[in-house]
């Protein structure tokens, strides 16, 4: 039975020839590129993340892997522990060892992409009571290799998950694993919201309601689109987890993944309040480095008039408690 061919909206191509390919390693061969900036580790809060089931919070470990903790569940978005992709060695150390994450509840992953789905950190996060979320297509491969309690979803899907209301979002990007399996499952983002707020738990001392978690974006890959503006139109959303790197050269990478600018002016258009970079510093998947990527981030942030505020970026390791009356204020 031939595979189903997934598509960007309005059919967007990312794929690349071979001439093009051969132009982007000789041009990186030209290029002098200073890497001495490394993303800092911090200290983890590991005795507060093991014991928290009420707080939001958020734990970049490197790459798209965050650690979140969300409506009492522990959620790893895009796993990937690896100390090298290919022949490229990691160049920032995970945020926190992966024996030492608390019980995983629920893995989101985006697309198929080793940097995003790697086989080898799924093993050892994923255990009895454990939900793995996939896009449409890789369900049979992931229950094949061993994780049964798998789900796959479709753009603009909804589950529920204990407390939690789950949305599969569109990017624009692409997928392949090997050379037979191009765009065979498709690629998104999620949005994370609580699944019932009229049944919200009471807080500490029975003092009435407690007060909604913030809304939350993880955009996964992506090159800019207009699905941006529609995801913000169809959320309120409070957190946006925003990728900024692998986008040089562009003439190369601008179908697949933002530039800096074009990830602050995807943070304005899905109209979150607080957006938190990823996808940076971790490994070398293109040209840019890290301190270019922070750099341009704040140029794009000054230029658009942001408040320094709303962009938080993260260490290693280090967590962001989000509580409701914490939010920075709107546009």
């Amino acid at each position: 039975m031939a595979r189903i061919r997934y598509n960007n909206i309005d059919n967007v191509s990312t794929d690349k020839t071979l001439k093009e390919f051969r132009q982007w390693r000789e041009e990186r061969r030209r290029k002098k590129k200073d890497y001495t900036y490394k993303v800092p580790n911090h200290p983890p809060q590991l005795a507060y993340l093991a014991g928290n089931r009420l707080d939001t919070t958020i734990t970049w470990i490197g790459h798209s892997t965050f650690f979140l903790q969300y409506e009492g569940l522990n959620i790893i978005t895009d796993p990937i522990w690896a100390r090298r992709l290919g022949f490229e060695k990691r160049i920032g150390q995970p945020g926190i060892p992966i024996e030492e994450i608390p019980p995983v509840d629920l893995i989101l992953i985006s697309h198929s992409h080793y940097d995003h789905l790697h086989i080898a950190s799924i093993r050892k996060l994923y255990r009895a009571g454990t939900t793995l979320v996939v896009p449409e297509g890789l369900k049979r491969k992931m229950v094949r290799k061993g994780f049964p309690d798998c789900l796959e979803m479709q753009w603009w899907q909804e589950l529920t998950l204990g407390a939690v209301k789950l949305t599969f979002v569109p990017t624009q990007h692409w997928t392949r694993r090997t050379p037979f399996d191009t765009n065979s499952s498709h690629w998104g983002g999620y949005v994370l919201q609580p699944a019932d707020p009229q049944k919200h738990p009471e807080g500490e001392e029975g003092k009435g309601q407690r007060k909604l978690p913030p809304n939350l974006y993880f955009a996964g890959d992506s090159g800019f689109f207009p699905g941006f503006k529609e995801i913000g139109s169809r959320f309120k959303l409070h957190v946006a987890l925003m990728p900024i790197g692998a986008y040089e050269p562009e003439w190369f990478m601008n179908s697949q993944h933002v530039n800096p600018e074009e990830a602050v002016q995807a943070f304005v258009d899905v109209g979150a309040e607080l957006m938190i970079p990823m996808h940076f510093g971790t490994f070398r998947l293109a040209d840019d480095t890290a301190r270019e990527a922070l750099d341009r981030m704040e140029l794009a942030r000054a230029a658009q008039g942001i408040s320094e505020e709303r962009i938080r970026t993260l260490g290693y390791g280090e967590t962001l408690v989000l509580h409701p009356e914490d939010r920075p204020p709107g546009q």
